[in-house]
């Protein structure tokens, strides 16, 4: 049993739990905003950012897909202009390359005028263009009409995580997973890790992105909502001269899903991907990788049975798409007719925590809670790395208005 003794000194004011982008933006955003606040995180894996932070397509989003006023719009937006700014400061690779948003069938083209508007709504730069014009910027890549978002661009989100970490003086402790948590609301929050050490804390951040539900019901809180892992999957594509930039489809609104993409990164390489299939493991890498338990919580989760019967239509074409190459190509011709399946090469796989309430709605929005002696950020996937430095100051400006109260 770990509790919170009387008369025991604190190990740190706050303690941040995950260390992935968002986390070690916190901690950043806590010492910058307050200096002499002691601050921990704990990272149950080795090194910094080896989920959702390191295996996303490395793409700075423009904020054009999100709802005006929303946090993701609003952040989105933001957080692409400080993230280039933080890149060059650091000596960080990136690339403000642009993007294309192309349309391929008559009825996208609606929903291609309405991202127009939209990105004038959220602020941001848009170029309408005709099938002709999309040659201008991907000689290969065919559609009926496009628009090009020049505030797109790439970055290494895993350099730019280690930086915060650094810059920010926090302790990290490495290989320090979560085990018990004891909050108690009259005297602070003292976690049991599996490294057998005990820290006590004032206030508690939980950035724990897949695991984010489980810390906050560790800490005695109730979020309303379970996180639901969904795998993307990624091919590489072999001629990499087929494509200069970023090329996307137009997105379903009903979906936080993008859909299969080609990203050129800072290494020069192309991705090719993600697609977005339920994963048996909240670390479910692959089919091979599955965790009864978890998948037991999310069979339990009411939400889960109510979104696989609302969006099982569109489920059934993602799966199909990781079990068949000849139909992922297919979706790649779409807007790439050169590519053919052995230009595709399968890479690592990435995992989205996407938060479900019991409805079975998909959270759109980031989510963040505040709770006695806690603040827990329970909906951050996408576009929450380009989002990072303004994701972490709201966060920070909550855990020390909760410090401040204690």
């Amino acid at each position: 049993m770990v509790q919170v003794s009387a008369g025991v000194a604190y190990d740190c004011d706050v303690l941040v739990v995950g260390g992935g982008i968002v986390g070690l933006s916190t901690a950043y955003a806590i010492t910058r905003a307050a200096p002499g606040i002691r601050v921990t995180v704990l990272e149950k894996e080795a090194g910094a950012a080896r989920h959702q932070t390191g295996r996303n397509s490395g793409v700075i989003h423009s904020g054009i897909y999100y709802r005006p006023g929303s946090l993701k719009a609003r952040y989105a937006v933001k957080g692409a202009a400080e993230m280039v700014k933080f890149c060059a400061e650091y000596g960080i690779a990136h690339a403000v390359t642009g993007k294309l948003i192309v349309a391929t069938e008559r009825e996208e083209l609606p929903r291609l005028h309405a991202l127009v508007q939209r990105g004038r709504e959220n602020g941001i730069p848009v170029r309408e263009l005709g099938a002709a014009q999309i040659g201008e910027y991907e000689p290969e890549v065919r559609g009926l009409a496009a628009i090009h978002v020049g505030t797109t661009g790439v970055c290494d989100f895993v350099g730019v995580a280690r930086q915060l970490g650094e810059a920010s003086g926090a302790e990290i402790r490495y290989g320090a997973r979560v085990v018990r948590v004891d909050r108690r609301p009259e005297r602070g929050v003292a976690v049991l890790t599996s490294r057998g050490d005990v820290v006590r804390a004032r206030v508690l951040v939980n950035c724990a992105g897949l695991y984010c539900d489980e810390v906050a019901r560790l800490t005695g809180d109730e979020p309303g909502m379970r996180i639901v892992p969904f795998r993307g999957e990624y091919y590489e594509l072999a001629r990499p001269e087929l494509v200069r930039g970023l090329v996307y489809p137009v997105p379903d609104p009903a979906f936080p899903f993008l859909g299969v993409h080609l990203t050129r990164g800072i290494d020069g390489g192309v991705h090719i991907g993600p697609n977005a299939v339920p994963a048996l493991a909240r670390e479910g890498y692959g089919w091979g990788v599955v965790r009864p338990r978890e998948v037991a919580g999310t069979l339990a989760w009411p939400g889960a049975w109510a979104l696989a019967r609302r969006h099982w239509r569109y489920g059934g074409g993602e799966l199909l798409r990781s079990a068949s190459k000849r139909a992922f190509t297919a979706a790649v011709r779409r807007l790439l007719p050169a590519a053919e399946a052995g230009d595709l090469v399968r890479t690592a796989a990435g995992v989205r925590a996407q938060a479900v309430l019991r409805d079975g709605t998909l959270v759109d929005d980031f989510l963040i809670k505040e709770a006695p002696r806690a603040v827990h950020v329970l909906n951050a996937p996408s576009p929450a790395a380009t989002a990072s430095l303004p994701i972490g100051r709201e966060v920070a400006r909550r855990a020390l208005e909760t410090l401040g109260s204690v």
